[in-house]
């Protein structure tokens, strides 16, 4: 296997011309752990989750915004599994996606977890295209994170999304270095596509 090892080259080898944010994006594990997030920068990436499209523009969307060096940001990295806190610690911030899954009176919202993931999907963009990185994570004890934060019964926590800036891939850890330069690849769209007349 060929590794890639300047991070220019991790922009994606596309069929079809793409925006600029979306070629460049890729999710990082090495991240600069001196790197701090402006605060305007960070209300901008969340200002574009706010805008995503949902169901019945009911937005079901809910944030947890810890910076790095908070109670937060500790309670969320002691809640990871612990393949993600060995890297996740070098991150500026960690963003708990939390679902809407009914409203007060505990009517359901069916498409609150879609809808989350389409909010995080525009956070993540927008982070790219104001020169950060993300990388999702799914290991995490989302009881702990529940009871931590004392959220409300209706509230689910989905994912967490590391921000910052990429940093050393030699910092990482041999498995982990090895994934972080890995060529980057996808299925084909024709495998996708299931059907397109």
């Amino acid at each position: 296997m060929t590794l890639v090892s300047e991070p220019a080259s991790r922009r994606a080898d596309t069929s079809a011309p793409l925006i600029g944010a979306l070629v460049d994006r890729w999710s990082p594990r090495a991240f600069d752990p001196a790197a701090v997030i402006d605060p305007d920068v960070l209300r901008t990436v969340l200002e574009a989750a706010r805008w995503a499209p949902s169901a019945n523009n009911s937005q079901p969307w809910r944030f947890v915004v810890a910076r790095r060096g908070t109670p937060a940001f500790t309670a969320a990295h002691d809640a990871m599994a612990g393949f993600n806190q060995v890297w996740a610690d070098s991150a500026a911030a960690l963003v708990i996606n939390i679902a809407e899954i009914a409203d007060a009176d505990g009517n359901p919202h069916p498409w609150a977890r879609y809808d989350l993931g389409q909010a995080v999907a525009h956070l993540t963009v927008q982070a790219q295209h104001e020169g950060l990185h993300t990388h999702q994570m799914g290991g995490f004890d989302a009881a702990k994170l529940h009871e931590v934060f004392a959220l409300a019964p209706n509230l689910e926590i989905v994912s967490i999304t590391t921000i910052g800036v990429v940093g050393d891939a030699n910092a990482l850890p041999e498995v982990l270095r090895e994934r972080e330069v890995a060529p980057r690849l996808r299925k084909p769209l024709e495998e996708l596509v299931l059907l397109g007349e």
